[in-house]
């Protein structure tokens, strides 16, 4: 089984675990965390997105549970970008492996469509991932079985990515220097996981609210 992270129970008597993969052990090899996986799985990945939604007092019970793929995987992708803007990416290997990741996200999503959109056989998206990413036959097999019984959830990690990297250019473009990085995250998280369409509306209105040339609303007359 690979790194994985699950939500705590619903009334909180059980946390939110993040299991790390230590079958390298075994053959005198190192379950080392890399950077970029405990931020995907952990904080601010997963585990602060979902932590924050099932908390949300405000949000209906279904709310609290909704997980749309596009969103939940887009915004763990998203936040390993982050790593490198708060520097947690120390030195080239660190950074290399957050884009050894990321060629390997977008390499699923070209053998998720392969196999059915474009008609790949097993065999052919097995080959596929080993000659662009290494790895192991018997860890080829098991990303591309995976696959083969879930479509569309390898396509969600990257466009869940570019869909928030695109509303955050947006966002910085429109407000400039008034645009909050962390305002930004607070507003993208609070609502729990939507559709994507829905998240950019919302945040389409978020930003209009915070543009320096939006003029005040008009006060009520008190007189």
């Amino acid at each position: 089984m690979p790194s994985s992270y699950v939500a705590s129970s619903p009334d909180g008597s059980r946390p939110g675990v993040f299991y790390l993969n230590t079958a390298a052990l075994k053959s005198g090899g190192s379950a080392m965390i890399s950077p970029s996986l405990f931020l995907h799985e952990a904080i601010p990945g997963h585990h602060w997105q979902i932590a924050l939604q099932r908390e949300h007092k405000a949000l209906p019970i279904f709310r609290k549970f909704a997980s749309y793929n596009a969103f939940v995987e887009g915004w763990a992708l998203y936040t390993e970008g982050l790593g490198q803007e708060m520097g947690i990416y120390q030195n080239r290997r660190e950074r290399l492996g957050m884009l050894a990741n990321e060629l390997f996200r977008a390499v699923r999503l070209v053998v998720d469509v392969g196999i059915h959109d474009k008609g790949w056989t097993r065999q052919q998206a097995i080959d596929y991932m080993l000659t662009t990413v290494g790895g192991s036959q018997e860890g080829a097999e098991r990303e591309v079985e995976r696959y083969m019984a879930w479509p569309g959830q390898a396509l969600g990690y990257k466009i869940g990515q570019l869909k928030i990297l695109e509303i955050r250019n947006k966002a910085e473009k429109m407000l400039g220097a008034a645009f909050d990085i962390r305002a930004f995250h607070d507003e993208l998280l609070q609502d729990g996981a939507l559709p994507l369409n829905i998240l950019e509306a919302k945040m389409d209105q978020w930003i209009a609210a915070q543009s320096p040339h939006n003029p005040p609303a008009p006060q009520a007359d008190t007189r």
